[in-house]
């Protein structure tokens, strides 16, 4: 797929990074909360991988820099360090 190629990503909540490219995350994120608030989704999770934690890290300073983020923490199931919890403020 080429940069110029769009394709529609469902917003369920859950956006795995593991099909888009580490470059695209800046743009991508902020996009998809954007869509999550408006379909009134409030929890979502990014799967990022385990890796070296460098996407992880990517991903948590979008998260804190965002103000429409209440909170997020690591996935304590079995994925662990390989996703994140994200809660949104819905509804304002």
């Amino acid at each position: 797929m080429t940069s110029d190629e769009f394709t529609e990503y469902p917003i369920d909540g859950v956006l795995d990074l593991h099909h888009f490219k580490p470059s695209d995350i800046s743009t991508l994120i902020p996009e998809y909360i954007g869509e999550c608030i408006k379909a009134n989704i409030a929890h979502i999770r990014i799967i990022h991988g385990k890796g070296t934690g460098q996407l992880r890290r990517g991903v948590e300073a979008l998260l804190e820099r965002d103000a429409r983020v209440i909170a997020f923490e690591t996935a304590k199931d079995a994925s662990s360090w390989g996703a994140t919890w994200v809660t949104l403020r819905v509804g304002d």
